[in-house]
């Protein structure tokens, strides 16, 4: 007959392996998952699965711990086993930012957010007003931010363009209208509306105006 640990009645011995069902193995992660680590969410940012020679596989990660924003490797032998983070979704609208925190609101109930500019990480750089962003949440915490793969920003300034000039192979740095700085090909010009990838920051393609 199996024991529940010593001091476990039989409700929290129940309670204890419904603790261990719902243990995932190092190996069902992936990157962009979710996991805790001695408690504290973490974000899977690069996965790699090793074997040298008949020894035990390894399974190297590099996480995001999303309480402090620092990024660190972890090695872990490939059985063993972690607590998987229950992540909500929500949509919400970008506000502002100030000097160390972002600001949103949920477009339905007017409620509104802070998030670190840590845990916003890197495509807070794209971010701009009105826009709105996945959030993702542990309770009510929330854990990061996730942008559509492409946005449409208009050019804020750019060197003037040269007529009939169509290349694509010509670049030349333009700001986008939350001031970030990309570069553009050189036809491209101050006022036009061009797509960008939140994943590289590469310029995609001219984009249509607003207006047409």
């Amino acid at each position: 007959m199996e024991l529940a640990p010593c001091g476990f009645n039989s409700r929290s011995r129940h309670n204890f392996q419904l603790v261990l069902l719902i243990m995932i193995s190092v190996t069902e992660l992936k990157n962009g998952t979710y996991f805790l680590l001695e408690g504290k969410p973490c974000l899977v940012l690069k996965y790699e699965h090793s074997k040298i020679g008949r020894g035990s596989a390894n399974i190297k990660l590099r996480l995001r711990n999303l309480v402090t924003g620092a990024v660190i490797d972890k090695t872990f032998i490939s059985g063993a086993k972690v607590e998987p983070v229950v992540v909500l979704r929500q949509k919400m609208q970008y506000l502002y930012a100030d000097e160390a925190v972002f600001y949103f609101m949920d477009s339905s109930s007017f409620e509104q957010i802070s998030i670190s500019k840590e845990t916003a990480g890197d495509q807070a750089k794209f971010l701009k007003e009105g826009e709105e962003v996945h959030v993702s949440f542990w309770g009510k915490k929330p854990l990061s931010i996730e942008l559509p793969a492409s946005l449409i920003f208009r050019i804020k300034e750019a060197e003037p363009g040269v007529k009939g000039d169509s290349a694509t192979n010509v670049w030349k740095e333009a700001v986008l209208e939350n001031g970030l700085k990309i570069k553009v090909p050189l036809f491209i010009k101050q006022g036009e509306m061009v797509k960008v990838d939140t994943r590289t920051g590469e310029y995609l393609e001219r984009a249509k105006l607003e207006k047409d």
